[in-house]
């Protein structure tokens, strides 16, 4: 029996995750997009992975450019990752180009949001084809916390807050 992608996408949205813009940089040009596959992959050395779409833009800027920066959102960025989520094909290149966003290059070259809870400035070491996604794997050069907030977190199709049980 085959899951549909209905359901599929439904008992998946029934694991809470961070919220991260993933960011890249080719020549001039600036991109941003929501991604919700995310995770570490080893402390030694630091690897990350991020899972994206294959007909977004930002798939093909990361397999171009090879660096990417993780930018890990936190509570009040909801609006930010809803603008970024939307699959970003040329037709929508404008919305994910972050002109509009305060950022700095990172060591990569890769764009680091100013307001963001924490990032990870990464290298493509590798990238593994898999169904629709390309999962690239990082390797961490740079990275850096933000010691005020709390993380953004998607649930069951919405952004939500943690509570504190304090």
């Amino acid at each position: 029996m085959t899951v549909s992608p209905e359901i599929f996408r439904e008992v998946l949205g029934s694991f809470a995750t961070g919220v991260t813009v993933v960011t890249t940089r080719l020549g001039d040009r600036i991109h941003g997009t929501t991604v919700s596959s995310f995770a570490s992959v080893s402390l030694i050395p630091p690897l990350v992975l991020i899972c994206v779409d294959h007909t977004s833009e930002s798939h093909d800027l990361i397999a171009q450019s090879k660096i990417f920066a993780v930018n890990i959102l936190r509570e009040g960025q909801s609006g930010l990752s809803a603008s970024l989520s939307n699959k970003a094909t040329a037709g929508l290149a404008a919305k994910h180009s972050l002109n509009e966003v305060s950022h700095a290059s990172g060591v990569t070259g890769s764009p680091i949001l100013d307001e963001r809870l924490a990032y990870a400035d990464c290298r493509v070491i590798n990238s593994v084809e898999a169904g629709d996604h390309t999962i690239y794997i990082g390797r961490v050069e740079d990275a850096g916390t933000n010691p005020i907030g709390t993380p953004l977190v998607y649930f069951r199709g919405r952004y939500t807050e943690l509570t504190s049980n304090e």
